[in-house]
């Protein structure tokens, strides 16, 4: 089994799985990632390698950190519902709301189900348009992609979040619990080594995130 892999039980995902963007570079950088992560160094696995565009990279691993939300969310779907999650919380003191800026302009309220629908669907938007990440090779990126890739892990980080507050217990108890543990060691070290994230963004697993980066 992969270092992500997840078992015969957990095949389902919440969204179909994404591909890297087309082109031999996003080819080549997913087949690096795949390498680098089957030596089980996730800190050197996150490194830009040396050469390539921090651009290109950026977009090869925010379709597989998709994939990998997509996948563990997957698991917890029979569990996170509207009224076992009527909001989109991290603990008593988060609560996310929805907004996109173009369907939903205002906040709303909504269940952890449907924010993460909503979440899902507008991530998938992103990635299907090309003038954001292009498919084709040596098709420029948007000067605004830093920040588009910003906001989609300050979200992705949200789902993270609620799943360690809401969902610990039954993760253990489907035996995914290193699963998880990884995924997000995974995700806080990108994240960490190219700054993608608002210090107060990550408040509600601080003391876990902390714990991740003073260990290595």
């Amino acid at each position: 089994m992969s270092l992500f892999g997840l078992g015969n039980r957990n095949q389902k995902t919440f969204r179909p799985k994404k591909n890297a963007p087309s082109g031999n570079k996003g080819a080549q950088l997913k087949r690096h990632i795949d390498a680098t992560l089957g030596s089980g160094n996730l800190r050197e696995a996150v490194r830009l390698p040396t050469g390539e565009d921090l651009n290109e990279w950026l977009a090869v691993n925010t379709v597989d950190f998709f994939n990998q939300v997509n996948m563990l969310y997957g698991t917890l779907m029979e569990f996170c519902t509207p009224t076992t999650c009527p909001t989109m919380s991290a603990g008593p003191k988060f609560e996310y709301r929805w907004a996109d800026g173009v369907q939903i302009k205002k906040p709303i309220e909504v269940s952890a189900p449907k924010y993460v629908e909503y979440l899902m669907d507008w991530i998938e938007a992103q990635l299907d348009d090309e003038s954001i990440f292009p498919q084709k090779l040596g098709t420029p990126f948007p000067p605004n992609f830093r920040d588009v890739v910003k906001t989609i892990f300050k979200r992705l980080f949200r789902v993270y979040a609620h799943i360690y507050h809401s969902h610990f217990q039954k993760i253990v108890s489907l035996k995914e619990e290193a699963h998880l543990n990884t995924c997000f060691k995974h995700f806080t070290f990108f994240t960490w080594e190219f700054r993608l994230i608002d210090k107060a963004e990550l408040a509600p697993l601080n003391d876990l995130i902390e714990s991740i980066i003073l260990a290595c």
